[in-house]
């Protein structure tokens, strides 16, 4: 706007009344030409000749200091009339957004002020300044615009801006530019990398004003609206804030805003908001509400902490869901296959949302780790979690399982999934010592699906556990694929070595002690005809290798046909129940003792062989008293008259209960393995704190199986005792390695 008001002429008092009345002239047009650009101008020239007047009102006057002094005083004194007469009574009588644009201005025409007024006080700047260490002419104006101008008007300044955002808030249109040019101001008085001003002066007030007006906000929506519906209200008002700020405020500023808004919309009301009985995060998991879920965890990732309570709480709800199954199985209305099927599907479903809805957030994915660990750790009606994935896994793999018709990639992929239920599991060890009892019997008695299968699930096993971990079970499979050579080599060696002999056919798997599971070895009667044929099959092995052979006969099989009356059955039936019926064959009648004592075996064994052939599915013998228990007065007779629709029949051995030897066998491994890792850890540090070494001792087991501490600190003793390990003299808390 044009200035019609009469100037005030700016004096300066020297000796040179004469050239400061020229001086004053020049200013003074200087100043009119700011404040009324379409009247007069001010011309470099001019400006030359007022700076030529400062060098000789500096230079050619008098004493340099005595002249100088005055000339530096002078304008500072200029700037504050300009302040006083021009800038002050023009922005004192203007209000609201007339004042903003008025504050921009005297800002500028301020600024240029001073751009002119430097040029012609250069030489004060140049040589009087640095050499009487004095602020320089730029510092000082700065120094009276924040002291006199700024400091005076901030307030209203302040109140207007804020004034404006809140009706933007309301939907009304804003001029963003002069806010902008506005907070730049307040940007400016601070000096390069100060931003205190801008932040006391304006940002705290600012984020003081919009914490009453989100929490009213928050206050009417939790009650009425649903979760997802509040965080999508939530999400509109973040993204708008963001937006509208982003016009005017600083950088900094900006993401002070957005966290107070989600300080006051969300994690004020998180608990409440995600608990909601008809639409929280229950609902939405229970639900699949995948948008919903994508937009709560865009929400809260962004907020410091922010996704703690989701994690919390997603925690809490799959751990509600899988105990939820285990009380199934304890209440009969599913059986254990059917929980292992369930549970692979329930973590499908929530690792799919850790993935796609939650980007796999480590935070989520270790809440939904734990919450797996939990019911993955309790016993299933009596049977224990890693029993159950080993028989899983043998219902997969063997012949007979439920599985043969599927193809590969379907198989591998549920191998890869009850594999992934293991990673919850803490007592790995004792699903490797499930898992090779069931491996030998698929592979001592043909009944596995495959090779190729049998070495991806061990190949899985050993990439998330090492070779340690597989180490036997590979060893099994490699005594499995060599005993087939073997047995072509000797079948070769008999039509060599014994041309037209009848042998009774058979068939011998080597196995190295160390791999297979621990077998009690028995001193089984074996008959003349078989006997014949495994000294034959001892001399071919011995022929070749060195090793003593130790014959496991509980493990064997047996092929043998049943003459009865009404037709010829093929049996498959075990050897020490082969030994028995070929007893019949010089006998009519044998009494329990006489059985008992022609096999040579225990009661336990006896009682046990003779229930599966008299008190079973298929009664080969009959019983005298016929009764479903074994007696030792019991009287046994071959039953001529057993009728079979079936030409072939499979007659099982009653199933012995195995955990306890397992769990023994475990617990044995168990010590082993940590006088190892003690032995190892003391190897690697020589000395080391009694406490620091259970705690590493403890981390470096947790993979295997979760150790007792007192277990730990006992072998600790045991290896001290061994002298394996020492305490140390001085400090009895401090244990030495013994080399």
């Amino acid at each position: 706007m044009a200035c019609t008001m009469n100037l005030p002429l700016l004096k300066i008092t020297t000796s040179d009344e004469e050239g400061c009345a020229y001086l004053s002239e020049k200013i003074h047009k200087l100043t009119t030409a700011i404040e009324d650009p379409s009247g007069l101008s001010f011309s470099t020239a001019e400006c030359i000749d007022a700076y030529t007047l400062v060098f000789d009102l500096c230079t050619k006057r008098g004493p340099y200091e005595e002249v100088s002094r005055p000339v530096y005083d002078h304008y500072k004194k200029l700037l504050e009339e300009y302040i006083e007469l021009i800038v002050f009574p023009s922005l004192k009588k203007e209000d609201g957004v007339l004042f903003l644009r008025e504050f921009v201005r005297r800002q500028v025409n301020y600024n240029v002020m001073v751009k002119w007024l430097l040029h012609i006080f250069e030489y004060i700047d140049r040589h009087f300044v640095p050499r009487n260490k004095l602020p320089s002419l730029k510092e000082v104006a700065s120094t009276l615009f924040c002291d006199k101008v700024f400091d005076e008007f901030k307030c209203k300044a302040k109140d207007v801006v804020i004034t404006l955002i809140s009706q933007e808030r309301e939907g009304e249109q804003i001029d963003h530019g002069l806010i902008k040019q506005v907070l730049t101001i307040f940007l400016e008085v601070g000096g390069v990398n100060n931003m205190k001003p801008y932040e006391d002066d304006f940002e705290a007030h600012l984020l003081e004003n919009i914490t009453p007006y989100y929490s009213k906000k928050a206050s009417n929506h939790i009650y009425i609206d649903s979760c997802p519906k509040y965080m999508l209200m939530a999400e509109e008002c973040l993204k708008g804030e963001k937006s509208r700020a982003s016009h005017y405020l600083h950088l900094s500023s900006i993401e002070k805003l957005l966290e107070k808004i989600q300080h006051e919309l969300l994690l004020v009301n998180v608990n409440q908001l995600l608990e909601k009985q008809q639409s929280g995060l229950h609902v939405m998991l229970q639900d699949g509400k995948v948008e919903h879920l994508e937009r709560m965890f865009n929400i809260f990732s962004t907020i410091t902490e922010g996704l703690d309570p989701v994690a919390m709480l997603f925690e809490k709800h799959v751990t509600k869901v899988g105990m939820a199954l285990v009380k199934e199985v304890e209440n009969a209305t599913s059986d254990e296959q059917g929980f292992i099927r369930k549970v692979i599907k329930l973590n499908d479903k929530y690792t799919g949302y850790v993935k796609n809805c939650f980007m796999d957030h480590a935070l989520l994915a270790k809440a939904l780790k734990q919450a797996f660990e939990i019911f993955c750790n309790k016993s299933i009606a009596g049977i224990s979690m890693p029993e159950l994935l080993a028989t899983s896994c043998d219902n997969i793999l063997k012949k007979g399982g439920g599985y043969e018709n599927i193809g590969d990639g379907d198989m591998e992929e549920m191998l890869e999934k009850v594999v992934m239920l293991l990673t919850y599991v803490n007592q790995k060890d004792l699903f490797a010592e499930f898992y090779r009892k069931n491996l030998a019997s698929r592979l001592l008695f043909d009944g596995r699906a495959g090779d190729d299968r049998e070495m991806f699930i061990l190949s899985k096993l050993k990439q998330q556990w090492g070779s340690e971990f597989t180490f036997k079970m590979e060893g099994m499979v490699a005594d499995s694929r060599l005993a087939r050579e073997s047995q072509k080599n000797f079948e070769n060696y008999l039509v060599e070595n014994l041309p037209g002999k009848s042998q009774i056919s058979m068939k011998a798997t080597i196995l190295t002690r160390a791999f297979w599971p621990t077998y009690k070895p028995s001193d089984l009667h074996i008959p003349a005809e078989m006997r014949n044929s495994i000294e034959v099959f001892t001399n071919f092995y011995e022929s070749k290798n060195h090793r003593k052979l130790t014959w496991i006969f509980s493990l064997g099989t047996c092929k043998m046909v049943g003459r009865f009356r009404s037709k010829a059955i093929r049996l498959r039936v075990t050897t020490s129940q082969a030994i028995a019926l070929l007893l019949f064959n010089t006998s009519d009648r044998l009494s329990y003792q006489d059985i008992k004592s022609h096999l040579n075996l225990t009661d336990e064994d006896v009682t046990r062989l003779l229930h599966s052939l008299s008190c079973a599915k298929y009664k080969i013998l009959n019983k005298e008293p016929n009764t479903m228990t074994i007696s030792s007065t019991d009287i046994f007779s071959f039953n001529a008259m057993f009728t079979s629709r079936m030409r072939k029949i499979e007659i099982p051995l009653p199933l012995v209960e195995e955990k306890k030897e397992v769990s023994e066998d475990v617990n044995k491994d168990r010590r082993y393995t940590i006088d190892a890792s003690l032995v190892r850890i003391m190897k690697s540090q020589k000395t080391l704190d009694y406490q620091q070494l259970v705690m590493e001792c403890e981390e470096l087991l947790n993979r295997r199986f979760k150790p007792d501490l007192r277990a730990i600190k006992k072998r600790i003793e045991t290896l001290i005792e061994l002298e394996f390990l020492a305490r140390d003299a001085d400090d009895p808390k401090t244990i030495v390695y013994v080399s």
